[in-house]
């Protein structure tokens, strides 16, 4: 692993110097491994660019894939292919030393068992940024690479202590993970940022709906709010009651749409009869400031039907105003 580090650095130099970042954008790698036995394993990976899906590597496939024509950013062929092939000899030795660990903790674990890693860095304006690192072992956080070095976590379990030692044994990997960390993964995702700048300063405007949910007790009615279409994936929605916000709003998680825009539900339990006057509130930054504001019994007030009326108002002054030319035209014609 020794010849990592420089192939590294000769591989990507020119990327220094590259245009800031104008906001903050977490570009992150999450692989999820998972071992029946010691003679079968699967290897998954998918790579986000704040919302955006940007490569994947199924278990399957001996390259990573592009989920965008943009996914190679600003690297020429010659280094994709290096970095991807660094990545291939990575996953190979990856499920040979997990099963090595195994074997020699063994009783203490045993199969089957499930590894998880999230590796990546965090853009700031300007050219700062920050690498992370995080292993989980059997869904529980256990491991990070700080600074130099790997580090187990207070909570991990004390089996850990003797692979960590070999692992800041290995000198020439904890270069290569450094300078993938701090150095590979900044260059790369400036690149990214560029190549895929219409994407991901996107703007969809949610469209909103209200709907009944199951009465959740006798006497009680769920009110639902129900926010589709939008991006980014940021949103405000809340229940209110003129200019009070609802304390009682339950948001559901932020759900991914087939088209690459979210969904998400604002849910308010009250009893019946005091729903009178309540409204879901709708912000996002594709609305520039003009909220949708959906009323309980049928009031809607939003964008879009503020436009329709609005529309509606001009053919309706056009129609009249041609119906007065035309008429005049006609009574000119008469006299003449």
């Amino acid at each position: 692993m020794l010849y990592l580090p420089c192939l590294l650095l000769w591989a990507f130099p020119q990327f220094w110097g590259q245009s800031e970042v104008q906001q903050n954008y977490t570009f992150g790698c999450l692989q999820i491994s998972s071992f029946a036995n010691r003679s079968w394993s699967r290897t998954d990976s998918v790579v986000w660019l704040g919302d955006l899906q940007t490569h994947r590597w199924s278990n399957d496939s001996d390259t990573i894939s592009f989920t965008k024509p943009w996914s190679q950013g600003k690297f020429s062929n010659q280094q994709w292919e290096k970095l991807q092939h660094m990545f291939q000899v990575y996953r190979t030795s990856f499920t040979r030393d997990i099963k090595e660990i195994v074997k020699m903790m063994s009783p203490k674990e045993d199969y089957p068992i499930e590894v998880q890693l999230s590796a990546g860095c965090e853009m700031y304006p300007g050219n700062a940024s920050e690498s992370f690192l995080h292993v989980a072992f059997q869904g529980e956080y256990v491991v990070r690479f700080h600074g130099t070095s790997w580090q187990k976590v207070p909570e991990a379990p004390s089996w850990l202590d003797l692979p960590i030692k070999m692992l800041n044994a290995d000198e020439g990997t904890r270069e290569t993970v450094q300078i993938l960390l701090n150095d590979t993964c900044p260059q790369f995702v400036r690149g990214l940022l560029e190549a895929g700048k219409p994407d991901l300063e996107k703007q969809e405007k949610p469209v909103a709906w209200l709907s009944r949910g199951p009465n959740p007790a006798h006497g009680h009615l769920q009110l639902v709010c129900h926010v589709s279409g939008f991006h980014p994936k940021p949103v405000w929605v809340m229940w209110m009651r003129g200019d009070q916000e609802q304390g009682g709003t339950h948001r559901g998680d932020i759900l991914p749409n087939a088209d690459e825009t979210w969904y998400l539900q604002a849910t308010l339990d009250v009893e019946a009869g005091d729903e009178a006057g309540l409204a879901c509130r709708v912000k996002h930054s594709s609305l520039e400031g003009q909220d949708i504001i959906l009323y309980w019994g049928g009031r809607q007030v939003s964008p879009v039907l503020i436009f329709l009326i609005v529309g509606v108002l001009v053919l309706v002054v056009c129609a009249v105003a041609y119906y007065i030319i035309r008429k005049r035209r006609r009574s000119y014609q008469d006299i003449m």
